[in-house]
């Protein structure tokens, strides 16, 4: 899906609510295996793209968008209503925190600053040989993920980095905007992690 598709106001401090960008969210959601899923949670949905490209993907796909921020819950509220994805539930929280069944596959967007809690939560929350894909931007939080999921009960760990540019136009020419680098981990938590 063209990130156009996707509502994406400003909140009142001139700051936009974080967005996973098309190409990632491709990967991502490829990365997901959502074809044989269920149930997919998507933890710190700012603006809902992945939960809800993955709920027009797959109609039969329950979709649950964690996000805290009062601003991105209205837009992710925005973007379901405007791309009919009766499928997606939207709960305003913090993750780590209850759900009252497992999922077959996890997307972390945003950490909050829980990562390692947030791992621990997504392989207790995975149903087995569930997916758990988690993207960032930020050095010490993909130093952080990968050491820690190296010490978990996961297989097919990997890691990609994504540098993307954007032709953009510059007087009567154009060149190549390039946007910040982004890591994307993927793995599946192992059978006998229950």
């Amino acid at each position: 899906m063209r990130d156009e598709l996707f509502i994406r106001e400003q909140n009142t401090r001139g700051r936009t609510v974080p967005m996973t960008k098309e190409a990632v969210r491709a990967l991502a959601l490829e990365r997901l295996e959502l074809s044989a899923a269920a149930h997919l949670i998507d933890v710190g949905a700012g603006t809902g793209s992945v939960a809800l490209e993955a709920a027009l993907r797959f109609p039969d796909l329950r979709v649950t968008a964690i996000e805290r921020n009062p601003a991105a819950l209205e837009l992710i509220s925005e973007n379901r209503q405007q791309l009919g994805c009766r499928n997606v539930e939207i709960i305003a929280g913090v993750a780590p925190l209850p759900l009252p069944d497992k999922a077959d596959a996890i997307f972390i967007g945003g950490s909050g600053g829980h990562l390692t809690a947030l791992i621990d939560w997504a392989l207790m929350t995975l149903n087995p040989d569930g997916r758990l894909v988690l993207t960032f931007i930020l050095l010490n939080n993909l130093n952080d993920a990968l050491g820690h999921l190296q010490s978990c009960a996961v297989s097919q760990l990997d890691c990609v980095q994504l540098q993307l540019a954007n032709l953009t136009p510059l007087g009567s020419g154009h060149y190549f905007k390039p946007n910040n680098p982004t890591y994307l981990i993927s793995c599946h938590k192992e059978a006998r992690h229950v």
